[in-house]
């Protein structure tokens, strides 16, 4: 092979064929992602050098006009699957520069003017965290109110309460239910930090260094509805790889939520309890056992879990020896943070349908009390007539036999204080989630209006603006 052959050209010189794949990985497949929030990036900083304050000017209205409809254009093809990034382009801010230069000449080359791939990819993810985020808050109140549905419908239905998995209190499906569904409403209060965390715009922050340009960061941030820009340009490049490692550690905590709740249905839903029973069409048969329904989405959700562990895990590890300004290294991050984005949404989605079509056997939950689950009501009741706890607690134990008939539906009936098996308040929790879904599609709302204003189009269906 001679030494022109052992290069591949690309718009950032010729390199070696083996080190661009090195170095390109994952990035044409997984930028395709990216495509829509490239091309808003790049509109929002058009937009801003069309009105920067420099003789001559960078971008006269009407070219200014012509790159948004080209970048238009490319988002069309981007949602048809028609938009390729191959290795040379590297990722998809050179293949939309490329693009720009084929269809626009002199206007495609100069829209990289006072800016740098580390601040286009840094605004690309941010800007795809923000809508992925909203989704989050979508799906997981969907789940919370799938499970305050069953909640309800079972509110009163005795359940064996458990400890180190063995029988300890009356409890009711009510309580079990509606104790996921808060935990992951307050979940969310970490995905809000996480939401809030990335709605800063990087963009106009270039290689961490600034430019000297009279760039406009806080109109740019303004185009593409951030709360507001980073102030420090060495801060905002630092935040890359941070950014993904404080979602991964959001995401975390609700896929903790979902591995405890599947567990739970794994448990639950065996022959030897048989309290629940999971929709069939959620389950897989065996290869050999006709008889077969196995929970192998619920096995999933537990290893997926562990997956987005181990995401949060790398994202942290990657950046804790960096030194400041960007690396290469941040590169690995991308993937680990789309994937466990992916992951969680599918987690949710799938859990919200299970949920839906679950089957409660209330008889079979009855019949799991024995005298024990009673002892400590029992105990309590003794200590309220006055008896020290210590010696009601030697009574009860050793007079279990005394406990035979007792009833559930009067022990789930005593416990009226706040959050007890008869004082939930499922309007409550009910509402709570109806306010984080309400304000997440508040912030979808005015990001599309933004963009719609941004690209003169109607967003997000980038049909032409009514007059």
């Amino acid at each position: 092979m001679s030494e022109r052959e052992s290069k591949r050209k690309t718009l950032v010189g010729a390199i070696h064929p083996d080190v661009l794949a090195f170095t390109v990985g994952q990035d044409p497949r997984l930028d395709l992602d990216l495509v829509e929030w490239d091309c808003l990036g790049s509109a929002a900083h058009v937009t801003m050098l069309s009105r920067m304050r420099i003789t001559p000017v960078l971008f006269l209205p009407e070219e200014c006009e012509a790159v948004i409809r080209e970048l238009v254009a490319i988002m069309r093809l981007g949602r048809d699957g028609a938009f390729a990034i191959t290795a040379e382009d590297q990722d998809v801010h050179l293949a939309v520069e490329r693009h720009l230069t084929e269809r626009l000449g002199d206007l495609g080359r100069r829209i990289h003017t006072g800016r740098s791939r580390n601040d286009q990819v840094a605004v690309d993810l941010r800007l795809h965290a923000r809508d992925n985020l909203l989704g989050v808050f979508e799906e997981s109140t969907a789940l919370a109110d799938a499970l305050l549905a069953l909640a309800r419908r079972h509110l009163r239905v005795p359940m064996v309460g458990r400890t180190h998995l063995q029988p300890a209190m009356p409890s009711s499906v009510g309580l079990w239910a509606s104790g996921y569904a808060e935990g992951l409403l307050d979940d969310l209060l970490v995905v809000e930090s996480a939401y809030a965390y990335a709605d800063r715009c990087p963009l106009g922050s270039a290689a961490g260094y600034g430019v000297p340009l009279p760039l406009d960061r806080k109109l740019t941030a303004r185009l593409l509805a951030f709360s507001a820009p980073h102030h420090n340009v060495f801060h905002a490049s630092n935040t890359r790889g941070k950014c993904e490692a404080v979602i991964l550690g959001a995401l975390l905590q609700l896929m903790l939520t979902a591995s405890r709740l599947a567990e739970d249905l794994i448990l639950f839903t065996m022959p030897e309890f048989g309290y629940f029973t999971l929709p069939p069409e959620f389950c897989t048969g065996s290869s050999i056992m006709p008889q077969k329904y196995n929970p192998d989405v619920l096995e999933l959700i537990r290893a997926k879990t562990a997956r987005v562990l181990g995401h949060h895990s790398a994202a942290c590890a990657i950046v804790k020896a960096l030194p400041g300004g960007y690396n290469r290294d941040l590169q690995e991050t991308k993937e680990i943070y789309m994937d466990g984005m992916a992951v969680t949404r599918a987690t949710l989605r799938m859990l919200r349908m299970m949920i839906d079509g679950l089957r409660v056997h209330p008889d079979r939950l009855r019949g799991a009390f024995t005298p024990g689950v009673f002892a400590t009501d029992r105990a309590l009741e003794l200590v309220a007539g006055g008896m020290p706890f210590r010696e009601a607690y030697s009574q009860v134990r050793n007079n279990l036999g005394a406990l035979a008939d007792a009833d559930p539906d009067a022990a789930l009936a005593a416990k009226q204080h706040l959050g007890g098996t008869a004082g939930l308040d499922l309007s409550g929790l009910a509402a709570r989630s109806a306010a984080i879904r309400r304000e997440a599609r508040r912030r979808r709302r005015a990001s599309h209006a933004a963009f719609g204003r941004l690209l003169k189009v109607n967003y997000p269906a980038l049909t032409p603006a009514t007059e």
